[in-house]
């Protein structure tokens, strides 16, 4: 079984029914966010790279069929028209590490109806859950106001793949390092971490333990300090950090209690230690939060470390995203329901100073000042490039952070900033909206009603 089976089985039934249909034409979907969650004031794009990894690989198996089967509860044979189908279509979206908002499509999907429908839960589950991850990282770095913050959060996270993401979506929004040695081996980050309060525990005091540890690893380290008494182990660890000739680069970590107070007087402990040096870090239930708190205050961390708030997204675990149809056969289509209207026909984003973005078609010209931020990056089921840099996506970020308003970069109440309709989009939203709702009365009207075939007046231009 592959990652074709990894969807929701109402994909699996309409792929079918298109291909007994013979509907096959040219399909896109749009995936978006509907609206930004509490708290947040803008977005960042992210899972791009492995929703296009899950594309080029996709590939309808026979223990995929057999699956599907077995599921649906119906014969291998009628699950026969999936056999074998492949993505062969086109990909347009925005590169990771864009700042994103409300309604601006992350990505758009061109391919064969059955394709396209079918690649929908295993696409969207990856940039919703690491778009969702990628924004939490960036507020943890605008809170920290320049100090270093590193990733802490795989064994909470949900999932190790989760994890491994988190990892890699902390080093795009600026993260000096991350625990997870996985991650950091296979994406080039810095592997950081210290000790647990099992280890300290498993010595007589607090010294053995200190001691031990720098034995066992040559160059800086860092000691747990609030196992037992958080000024006492401060102590502790400067004497040993001394005597051992073992103070430069090393450092401090407290993880419980109120961090700034105990900071401000570790702080004085190691400075009158004569170890000026030594840094702090800070653990323990961190997130944006927390860091813009400690930070305003003026606390002596020098580094913070986040873990599972931001892992998880603890405050806002999950977008409002959506993967709709808004093209079939060259025939613009859109939702109408309630509170869930989509704009039809195929997108693009242009990006203004201050993110003041515009979305409007795929082949309009761009405002003046607007530059586009979808690409074209698969073509024919195939990548258009290499896969992206997460330093460049990086970069993306730290430039598209920079030009947001002051007010969108708070971490309490911000204000987001929303993105506009051009006029063509407008128009054809218009037009189609005319269409499907003018088609809609003349379905409900009962056959042989007389307003159905009543004269119409002339219509009459100027």
């Amino acid at each position: 079984m592959s990652d074709a089976a990894t969807t929701d089985l109402y994909e699996v039934t309409m792929a079918l029914s298109y291909l007994r249909e013979r509907m096959t034409q040219p399909a896109t979907f749009s995936c978006f966010v509907r609206d930004l969650p509490p708290g947040r004031a803008f977005l960042v794009a992210a899972g791009l790279e492995s929703a296009l990894d899950f594309l080029a690989g996709f590939h309808v198996g026979a223990a995929d069929i057999d699956t599907f089967a077995e599921t649906l509860r119906r014969p291998a044979a009628d699950l026969a028209p999936l056999r074998d189908l492949r993505f062969t279509g086109e990909v347009r979206a925005v590169p990771e590490g864009h700042v994103v908002l409300a309604g601006e499509p992350l990505l758009e999907i061109t391919a064969p109806l059955p394709q396209a429908q079918l690649v929908e839960t295993f696409v969207l589950n990856q940039l919703s859950h690491q778009t969702a991850i990628a924004a939490k990282c960036a507020r943890c770095v605008i809170a920290a106001r320049g100090r270093p913050v590193v990733d802490f959060s795989l064994r909470r996270t949900h999932g190790t793949a989760a994890g491994y993401q988190a990892a890699r979506l902390g080093a795009m929004a600026g993260f000096a390092g991350t625990s997870n040695v996985a991650a950091a081996r296979a994406e080039h980050l810095t592997a950081v971490g210290t000790m647990a309060h099992s280890y300290i525990e498993a010595f007589e005091d607090e010294a053995a333990a200190f001691t031990a540890f720098a034995r066992s690893h040559p160059g800086p380290v860092t000691f747990l300090v609030d196992t037992y008494d958080t000024e006492s182990g401060v102590a502790v660890a400067a004497r040993v950090l001394r005597d051992l000739g073992r103070a430069d680069g090393s450092a401090i970590r407290l993880d419980s209690g109120d961090l700034g107070a105990l900071a401000v007087r570790a702080r004085a402990v190691l400075d009158e230690a004569g170890l000026p040096g030594v840094r702090i870090v800070a653990s323990g239930g961190l997130d944006e939060f927390a860091l813009d708190d400690l930070t305003a205050a003026g606390a002596p961390i020098d580094v913070y470390a986040v873990g599972t708030r931001i892992g998880v997204s603890a405050d806002a675990p999950y977008l409002d995203s959506a993967y709709k149809l808004v093209e079939y056969d060259g025939r613009p289509v859109m939702k109408l329901s309630s509170a869930k209207v989509t704009a039809p026909g195929r997108k693009q984003v242009f990006r203004r100073p201050g993110c003041a973005d515009v979305i409007g078609l795929a082949d309009e010209p761009p405002p003046a000042d607007g530059v586009p931020l979808l690409e074209t990056v698969m073509r024919d089921g195939v990548r258009t490039g290499p896969p992206g840099r997460l330093p460049d996506a990086a970069r993306r970020l730290a430039a598209d952070l920079a030009q947001l308003p002051e007010t969108a970069r708070s971490i309490r109440s911000p204000t987001p900033v929303r993105a506009s309709f051009s006029g063509p989009l407008t128009d054809l939203a218009a037009r189609v909206r005319h269409r499907i709702e003018h088609r809609v009365r003349g379905a409900a009207t009962p056959p042989g009603d007389g307003r159905r075939s009543a004269p119409q007046p002339p219509r009459h231009t100027p």
